[in-house]
């Protein structure tokens, strides 16, 4: 268990998986998304969100993604509670 949501987030940049037990649903943890510091280009799906071309290449900064119960990802960022929970773990 970690003291606190930084050392949480060190081994999130270390590449590790994080959850809570304070969390209420099972299967749930926080991985960090390196982002793409040289761009890539983007599909459809992000041309469409963005209005830019399929195709253009685009850079994108590092970010937190929550894995859902339904085994999906969904973009993250810590709740008040969430920072200031003691009861981090491994996932």
């Amino acid at each position: 268990m970690f003291d606190d949501f930084g050392e949480a987030l060190q081994w999130l940049r270390s590449g590790y998986r994080v959850t809570r037990r304070g969390w209420n649903a099972n299967g749930q943890y926080v991985v960090m998304q390196d982002g793409y510091p040289e761009g890539i280009a983007i599909n459809a799906n992000t041309a469409r969100a963005t209005g830019l071309a399929e195709g253009t290449v685009c850079r994108f900064r590092p970010y937190l993604m929550l894995h859902t119960t339904d085994g999906s990802f969904v973009p993250w960022q810590p709740t008040v509670s969430d920072v200031l929970a003691e009861d981090w773990q491994y996932a």
